[in-house]
Parts: C-alpha cells; structure tokens; sequence
C-alpha cells in the first residue's frame, strides 16, 4: 500500500519519541505572559522570543515540528531567513495555526464556537507557499452545568472536520483538535463522559466529511479531574481513563495522538503522559504536543534580556528531553534536576 505525503508527514511529526511545540499564541495571549515578566509586546519583541525557542541547539533530537502563528511564518531570523525556513533547516517541519478563536455559540449560553472557515481555502494555499506543512484548528468544549450540550459538540465537530478536510485538500497535514476544558470541580468520571461524547461527534463527522484518517494527528485532552475538584486522580487513574476514552473511540489509522498539557503544571505534563505511555504499546504513537509546559521555564529564564538567551534555550532543552523521556515511557521526577546540573 503507498504511503502518501500527508501520511509520511504525520508519522514524521510523532517519530523517534519527538512531539510538537505549539508557539502559536495570539498577540494577547503572549502579551499577558510577557506582561508578567516585564517583557513588552511587540512584533520584534516576539519575533526575537520566538526565534530564541527555534535556535536551541539540540532541540530538533526531541522537537519533530512548531506550530507557528500568522505573523510568525511572516518573521524573519536575524540573518533574514524566514522563521519557517531557519525550522526546517534545523530538522523541523513548520507548521500554522489556521482558526480565528472562539466567539460565544448562538442559542448556547456558556458554550463557544470556533471560527475561521470563511476564506480557509485560499488562506491554506498561502500557508502552503509560506514553508506550512500541516496545521491546527482548535475547538474549545466546557464542562458545567447542563453544558456541554450536543448542539455545541455536534456545531464544533463539524467545524473541525470541514477544516481537515481542506487542509488534506490544500496538501497539510491537519492536526484536529478538540479540547475539553478542565476548569471545574467535575470528576474524572464527568471528564471521562464528555470527553467520550466529543470524540465519537469528531470521529463521526470526519468520516462523514470523507477525511482520511491516515493523514491527521488528533490534538487532545487527557482525560483528568477538574482542576477545582477535591479529589484528584492519580497519575494512574489519568492514563487508565484516557487510553479506556480513546480506545473506544479513535480509530487505529491514526499515526498519532498528540496531548495538550492545559493547564496542568510542567511536571505533571509530563508524568501524566509518562504514566499513559507505561501502560503499553497502542496503536498510534501517544505524544505531546505543548504550549506552555514547554515554554514556561523558557520564558522566564529568557526574560526578554539578550544576555540570558543560552539560559531560555537550556531550560527549553530541558522540557523537550523530559517530555520525549515521557513518551517512551522512560521519564523519572529526578530528571529534572539532573537535566539542570548537566
């Protein structure tokens, strides 16, 4: 059976333990993290964090891939190479976010939808001749009262798939996205139930709408109590509820999964996908792919200052190294200091 581009691109993105860094933030969302730190927000400002996190020697042994934003794959490095091109020079595929953001969902008090289909054809294309080689959509499911309803599910699975199924047109590699939000105090049972919900709608729609799933990776939530709830589960009881969520509802073509860490901490980011990667060989490679968990310690270290770039990119390494430790399976609390002291 051939392998087609897309498929070759896929595997690429979750091969040899590597996982994704998604560095896609939106103006205000950056800016709200550099604000913390003193950092001021401006287009060169972010275009010099950025290109600190792409040039960290080494990096490309634990990265496969960067999900960038619309200004970024605009920026150049230093020397006048385009960011998506210093990426790929250094053994990692770019990549784009492609959705608009969410706006609240018509008839839906407390539920969103995510917007951005108008005009994603031509938009896609542009991506393409830009360096692009896959892209994100993400979709945004709340858990509370009476919510999340099945029109919300059901609205922003179908957005999804129309997503994926340009972006297999327009020759990218989609990553599907469909996150339910842990803030709350519901059970890991509750996020187990909604979770389930939502990818039986994702998987259902994308088959529907004639997406191959041989040629996407799934970017999702790891089924965990809610942040607000009293009791926590355990690292166990995660990996044991969210292979049980995704066995029954992702089908095995699919290359790869590749978590969001939320708003978990760095640490049990990457304990938690540890624990998921201890249970055994699955059908698709079990990934991260990571925002904040893996740019925090970065940016502080950094700090905006030109002379503390070595010590971002250190603590950058160090993230990436734990988290590929994790998908093998392999990652140890004691790697952290030890992978600060080498």
């Amino acid at each position: 059976m051939t392998v087609t581009q897309l498929e070759s691109t896929a595997r690429a993105l979750v091969s040899s333990g590597k996982g994704i860094l998604a560095a896609d933030e939106s103006h205000p969302t950056l800016g709200r993290r550099f604000s913390a730190l003193g950092i001021e927000n401006t287009e060169e400002s972010r275009r010099v964090y950025r290109q600190m996190m792409f040039t960290t020697p080494g990096v490309a042994e634990f990265i496969s891939g960067v999900i960038l934003f619309d200004e970024t794959i605009r920026q150049q490095a230093d020397d006048g190479t385009p960011l998506g091109e210093l990426l790929a020079k250094r053994g990692m595929i770019p990549g784009i976010k492609v959705d608009k953001g969410t706006k609240a969902l018509a008839g839906a008090a407390g539920e969103l939808i995510t917007e951005g289909l108008d005009g994603l054809r031509e938009r896609l294309a542009e991506y393409r001749g830009l360096g692009a080689r896959f892209a994100k959509w993400r979709a945004v499911i709340t858990i509370g009262s009476g919510i999340p309803t099945s029109y919300c599910i059901d609205t922003n699975a179908h957005a999804l798939a129309r997503y994926a199924a340009l972006c297999q047109e327009a020759g990218l590699v989609p990553i599907v996205e469909p996150e339910v939000l842990m803030d709350g105090d519901h059970t890991i049972e509750r996020s187990f139930e909604v979770t389930s919900r939502t990818l039986h709608a994702v998987f259902t729609e994308l088959r529907d709408q004639r997406v191959h799933p041989e040629e996407i990776l799934l970017k999702p939530n790891m089924v965990l109590s809610g942040y607000s709830c009293p009791e926590q589960a355990s690292h166990d009881e995660v990996a044991g509820h969210t292979l049980k969520c995704f066995s029954r509802h992702v089908p095995a073509a699919v290359p790869g999964i590749v978590f969001l860490s939320g708003g978990q901490s760095d640490e049990q980011a990457s304990e938690n996908l540890n624990a998921i990667n201890s249970l055994g060989q699955q059908p698709w490679v079990l990934s991260f792919s990571y925002g904040r968990a893996l740019q925090a310690p970065a940016l502080k270290a950094w700090g905006g200052s030109a002379d503390k770039v070595e010590a971002g990119q250190s603590f950058l390494a160090l993230r990436a190294r734990c988290n590929s430790a994790a998908v093998a399976g392999r990652y140890t609390a004691d790697m952290e200091e030890l992978a600060r002291s080498s």
